[in-house]
């Protein structure tokens, strides 16, 4: 069994598009949540107004492979919900150190 796998995804997000991006997160996150291998995750929103990543997704999921498929269906699924100027910066990361 692999170990699990933690995805961390920064978004640029628009001045006047933060409650349009925190909404398409909530859509993302409820069918992600139902996925095989999803554990947890959280949205954290910087209290620095001029940071380049206004929001950071945090999530773990049970293994590299199960975070691939639930992804694909994501696409599949969400594939036409966007936000216009919201940019993510997603990629997979495992702990190496505590």
């Amino acid at each position: 069994m692999s170990a699990p796998v933690t995805l961390i995804n920064p978004f640029k997000v628009p001045a006047d598009k933060l409650e349009a991006a925190i909404e398409y997160w909530e859509a993302h996150r409820d069918f992600m949540a139902q996925q095989p291998g999803y554990l947890s995750t959280q949205l954290h929103q910087s209290i620095d107004e001029g940071a380049t990543y206004q929001l950071i997704n945090v999530a773990i999921w049970q293994s590299e492979a199960d975070f691939y498929q639930a992804a694909q269906k994501m696409r599949q699924a969400l594939g036409h919900v966007q936000v216009e100027g919201l940019c993510g910066n997603p990629a997979l990361y495992r702990v190496i150190r505590t």
